[in-house]
């Protein structure tokens, strides 16, 4: 499949078509080598040919060769040009050979000239020193002709030929160099889109992991705090109808922020011509409505916030992260500590770092902190530490000696988000 190149704009009309019709012209040489080739070497053959019908005495030393010679060189020195692109050093050992003989003999046939056609090849696709091979291979006839034939001196016969020759690898060294130079750049190219192509997935990727973790962590602290108030409704509902319609009222109100808070973590997703909801995240201050909540759902919590505001505050991600993980310590405690249990928040700050303990202490009977957390154990954890990790702080949870769990979250003063 080939790929056109694009031209550039200042390019004219006249200039442009040139260019598709090059272009065109090469991908169909590198389809089907052989038409070229066979039509280049039919055409120098014929002009050898026609040459060596009388022609070559106008330039013959000796014009008494024999005619059959003539042809057999006419025909050396042509028909292996067919195969000058894939094998040209061969094929120059070959046509130099019949130039020895041409000259050796006097004949002098101006098909010799015709070696240019693989030195060219020769200095376009093959290493360097296969140059000095070729070189080797040219010089002899013409020192031979010369000393055959001395009706000249030496460097008229010699140099004007050499220097010929010279440029013609000089110019297969400059095609060879400027197509090197664009195949580095379609090179790059590719490299480029394919680390572009990678950044795109890696960003989707790490967009589809914060979309899930902030997903994991609403329908799950939401879902255990419905869980909460439907079971203490049950109880409630033949003793206390009117507690009971309080915890269905409380089911309602939970619900409906856990769907406003999808709702809003969704509408990113969108197409960018419709507009987002931009509600604020949470922040440090809705810790009174997240502990509110869990109190509804039945589980006593008690929170201890400083008097005193920071004197560097967090950023708002930093604050996001202390909520969601003080929301994800006490959705676990709902699910695993058990009826009875109580919690405790504890939020400090210092010059250097903003620390969250989240505790709690199971009812008597209940199962220990390490049965508990293996029947837990699922994304919560994992995600609590990335966010920590994310604003440089870190994320210890464990059970306390005297029962129950403990999480114990640090994060610095200054973040540096990673």
């Amino acid at each position: 499949m080939t790929q056109e190149t694009p031209q550039p704009t200042g390019t004219t009309g006249p200039s442009r078509h040139a260019q598709r019709l090059l272009a065109r012209a090469r991908a169909f040489d590198a389809r089907h080598p052989w038409v070229w080739d066979g039509a280049l070497t039919a055409l120098w053959t014929v002009a050898a040919l026609v040459d060596a019908a009388g022609g070559w005495r106008n330039t013959a030393r000796d014009p008494g060769v024999p005619v059959w010679l003539v042809f057999t060189l006419s025909l050396a020195l042509t028909v292996p040009l067919y195969w000058r692109r894939r094998h040209p050093l061969a094929v120059l050992t070959v046509m130099a050979c019949a130039v020895l003989v041409s000259d050796a003999s006097g004949a002098f046939l101006q098909a010799s000239y015709l070696q240019m056609l693989p030195l060219f090849h020769i200095a376009l696709s093959r290493p360097p020193r296969a140059l000095l091979v070729s070189f080797a291979l040219l010089l002899p006839p013409l020192v031979t002709g010369g000393v055959r034939f001395p009706t000249q001196s030496w460097d008229q016969r010699i140099v004007p030929t050499l220097w010929a020759y010279a440029l013609v690898a000089l110019l297969g060294i400059a095609v060879r160099s400027r197509k090197d130079h664009t195949a580095a750049l379609v090179d790059r190219a590719r490299r480029l889109e394919v680390e572009r192509d990678q950044e795109v997935r890696l960003a989707a990727a790490a967009e589809r992991t914060r979309i899930a973790r902030e997903m994991h962590d609403i329908i799950g602290h939401n879902l255990s705090v419905i869980t909460g108030l439907a079971d203490g409704g049950r109880y409630a509902a033949a003793k206390s109808p009117e507690r009971a319609a309080q915890a269905l009222e409380a089911i309602g109100t939970t619900s409906r922020e856990a769907l406003a808070e999808l709702r809003r973590l969704l509408d990113v997703l969108h197409d960018d011509d419709q507009e987002a909801v931009r509600d604020p995240q949470p922040t440090l201050s809705d810790l009174d409505a997240l502990v509110t909540g869990v109190r509804k759902a039945g589980l006593p919590v008690h929170l201890d916030l400083p008097a005193d505001p920071p004197v560097h505050p967090l950023s708002p991600g930093a604050q996001l992260t202390v909520y969601r993980v003080v929301q994800e310590a006490l959705t676990n405690t709902l699910k695993h500590a058990g009826p009875g249990a109580r919690a405790t928040v504890t939020l400090t700050h210092t010059p250097d770092d903003v620390r969250a303990d989240i505790t709690n202490t199971p009812a008597a009977g209940a199962p220990r902190p390490d049965q508990a957390r293996e029947r837990g154990r699922g994304q919560g954890l994992t995600g609590m530490r990335e966010r920590a990790a994310l604003y440089d702080g870190t994320l210890e949870c464990g059970p306390l000696p005297t029962g129950g769990w403990a999480v114990r979250l640090r994060l610095p003063q200054k973040d540096s988000s990673s």
